[in-house]
């Protein structure tokens, strides 16, 4: 899943995947940001993204569908 966390005044955001569900990313900041924590998730290749909850502008959980690639039809 694709995960876009956007940084208060950071022009770029934080693009990476993850494979945890939706729900879980999910959970993980909105319990950092309503307890003022830390935003603490691993990406697909075992690298950790720590964020402080208070620097949190956006997040923009993707989905979990895996996209077809190539041109037949399906």
């Amino acid at each position: 899943m694709d995960i876009e966390l956007g940084i208060v005044n950071v022009a770029r955001p934080v693009n990476f995947s993850t494979d945890d569900n939706a729900d879980q990313v999910s959970a993980a900041i909105a319990d950092a940001v309503a307890n003022n924590g830390i935003i603490n998730l691993t990406d697909t290749k075992g690298r950790h993204i720590v964020v402080p909850a208070h620097a949190l502008g956006y997040a923009i959980i993707g989905s979990e569908t895996k996209h077809a690639v190539g041109f037949g039809a399906l």
